[in-house]
């Protein structure tokens, strides 16, 4: 795992896994307002590994805002029109809230955390 700095106040460390890339984001509290080139980074580091399945991380990110939810739809499209796939992990009850009330919850799937989101389904806690 490596950091790499995307903007102010916005950073990101990078995890691959077999067919997978993992991006946890981090941003500074007083640039949480501000919008990073989310798309334009992550397409880039797809692009680096050879990798198009994307799991992006939010448990750093204090809120989903507008710009910041066109930069992942920017991004969802690239990957979609490559074969890939996008999913959210991580986010805030009231930023899934956000996602649902636009109706990019569909597009934009959200999971507890990265293990969920690469399965693409919740894990049930099974009696043993």
């Amino acid at each position: 795992m490596h950091m790499l700095e995307m903007a102010p106040g916005w950073s990101l460390d990078l995890d691959r896994g077999p067919d997978w890339l993992m991006v946890r984001l981090h941003c500074d509290q007083k640039h949480a307002w501000d919008t990073p080139p989310l798309a334009e980074t992550l397409w880039a580091l797809a692009q680096q590994h050879f990798v198009h399945r994307l799991v992006v991380e939010f448990d750093e990110v204090p809120m989903l805002h507008t710009a910041l939810i066109g930069q992942l739809v920017m991004l969802h499209k690239r990957l979609s029109v490559n074969g890939g796939v996008l999913r959210l992990s991580g986010l805030s009850e009231q930023s899934r809230d956000v996602l649902s009330t636009a109706r990019l919850d569909g597009r934009l799937p959200a999971f507890e955390n990265r293990t969920e989101a690469v399965l693409g389904h919740a894990i049930v806690n099974k009696p043993r």
